[in-house]
């Protein structure tokens, strides 16, 4: 190829890319890297649709997929996502992986704490602890008892409880499916909330009947962070992606 015509060729490609970049709204290398955790009893797969979005619209993504058998080692994992980033990171956890998302983020690289229907325990807090004395009348999640260190939920009431706006055959699988939760992950205490030293979002599910609505936002008003409120169940993050990833990119554009 002639140099002019290897210059043709990177003016053409520089000028795909302001397109792209222009696409999306933004520039492309100021996008941050968006680290996604999951909660108890499911895995990482959950996020699938969020993920997409988040790729689509030009973010970096990693799934976590955390053991959930201990707090401790769910937070060593995730570093390890973390330390992998070459841009800042919005750290999103969900349910009980909000309690992760605590621990971690302390990390320099996290720019910001983004939770979804999540835990966002205090120093000293557990999952555990905040779940220990619920309201009366607040939705009890169909724990059964745990069996060699380990939680299920009762099969005939995951869906109802946890997923009650995924489509049926969706939620009969993460039914199905369902990983166990460790009662050291249940009962790991946090030692430097990362929301006392990070920016915060919150989305409440306001249909969430694992996390009473009430408790949501008594976390995320200590926690200060934004809230906003989505109709969805527990696992809103499954049955609405697109509303998800939105608050995440919102909260991707705000952090510094």
């Amino acid at each position: 190829m002639s140099n002019a015509l290897r210059i043709i060729a990177s003016v053409a490609s520089l000028a795909l890319g302001a397109t792209a970049s222009a696409a999306l709204g933004t520039d492309a290398t100021k996008l941050k890297s968006v680290v996604l955790v999951h909660g108890g009893f499911v895995d990482g797969s959950g996020w699938e649709g969020v993920y997409k979005i988040l790729k689509k619209d030009g973010y970096d993504v990693t799934i976590v997929q955390n053991s959930t058998v201990s707090l401790k080692a769910d937070v060593a994992t995730t570093k390890a996502a973390i330390n992998a980033q070459t841009k800042p990171v919005i750290l999103v956890g969900h349910s009980y992986g909000g309690a992760v998302i605590t621990e971690s983020g302390t990390d320099p690289k996290v720019a910001g704490l983004v939770y979804i229907t999540a835990f966002a325990p205090d120093q000293g807090e557990s999952v555990g602890k905040l779940t220990s004395n619920p309201a009366p009348g607040a939705p009890v999640p169909p724990i059964a008892p745990p069996v060699d260190g380990f939680l299920f939920l009762d099969k005939a009431k995951f869906a109802a409880s946890f997923a009650a706006d995924v489509k049926p055959e969706l939620a009969h699988f993460m039914t199905d499916s369902q990983v166990p939760w460790g009662l050291e992950a249940l009962n790991g205490t946090i030692t430097e909330p990362a929301w006392k030293s990070k920016p915060s979002w919150y989305l409440v599910a306001t249909e969430d009947k694992m996390i009473p609505v009430d408790v949501q936002r008594m976390m995320a008003k200590r926690a200060g962070a934004k809230t906003v409120d989505e109709a969805g169940s527990h696992a809103i993050y499954v049955s609405k992606p697109a509303a998800v990833a939105k608050f995440i990119e919102a909260a991707a554009s705000e952090a510094k």
